[in-house]
């Protein structure tokens, strides 16, 4: 279990800080950012409530399942799964009240939720986030699959604060706007350096695009991360819209 936590804490930690809210633009960035992220329905992003989703890793010697409730406008967080001796885990917490939580939640549990939100709302960070410099990298060969797709560039300061300052994401996007795979490169020492990694199993929630099947290595063992459980909740409205 301590390898366990090692891991998903440490090493998939593929994000800086996490941004909740859409901001200014620090510096110009390419139109395709904008059309990747409107493609995955920033534009109804405001409808959403809460977002319900469980996070699976499955890695050589790791098994890793966690269940969130996020509410975006309040900034709530609800989370169960398992502490780092297996323990069953429940806690529902304010980020912006983090400072007087217990050390649990601020050292293992908040990380976790910042990891997983990253790889359910990635297009979204990348276009919230003006500490990134995104660049258009041009058509390119795909990493895993066949043919080649349009590769986005997205590098995070190395003096940026967060929990891995330096991470590049490369997206390598298809002419519909949706990412199909992705490069991980990590900007410190920890483990993995890289992750490789599919964009697939496509459903909609609400209004929201969401990828949620992930298959690749991160460097060079087979790691299969996926979502489960995805489903919305409309403002106005108490129902659960599920992912299909």
């Amino acid at each position: 279990m301590r390898n366990t936590r090692r891991f998903t804490m440490m090493c998939l930690l593929l994000c800086g800080v996490l941004i909740l809210a859409a901001t200014s633009w620090a510096q110009q960035r390419p139109p395709i950012l904008e059309k990747i992220a409107k493609t995955y329905g920033l534009d109804s992003f405001g409808q959403i409530d809460a977002i319900r989703y469980t996070f699976n890793l499955q890695f050589p010697g790791v098994n890793v399942s966690r269940s969130w409730v996020w509410e975006p406008k309040t900034n709530k967080v609800s989370y169960e799964g398992k502490d780092k001796d297996g323990k069953p885990v429940k806690v529902t917490y304010m980020r912006s009240e983090l400072s007087s939580q217990p050390d649990a939640v601020k050292n293992d549990v908040d990380p976790g939720f910042i990891n997983d939100n990253y790889w359910l709302l990635f297009p979204f960070h990348a276009y919230w986030d003006t500490s990134a410099t995104v660049t258009d990298g041009g058509m390119h060969k795909l990493p895993m699959g066949k043919g080649s797709a349009e590769r986005v560039v997205v590098k995070y300061p190395s003096e940026a604060g967060g929990y891995t300052p330096g991470d590049t994401w490369e997206l390598y996007v298809g002419p519909d706007n949706r990412v199909k795979e992705f490069i991980y490169h990590r900007g410190g020492p920890k483990k993995p350096s890289a992750v490789v990694a599919t964009w697939a199993g496509y459903k909609k929630a609400g209004p929201l695009l969401i990828s949620t099947d992930h298959h690749g290595t991160a460097d060079g063992k087979p790691l299969h991360l996926f979502l489960s459980d995805v489903s919305v909740k409309l403002t106005g409205s108490d129902t659960w819209v599920d992912a299909k």
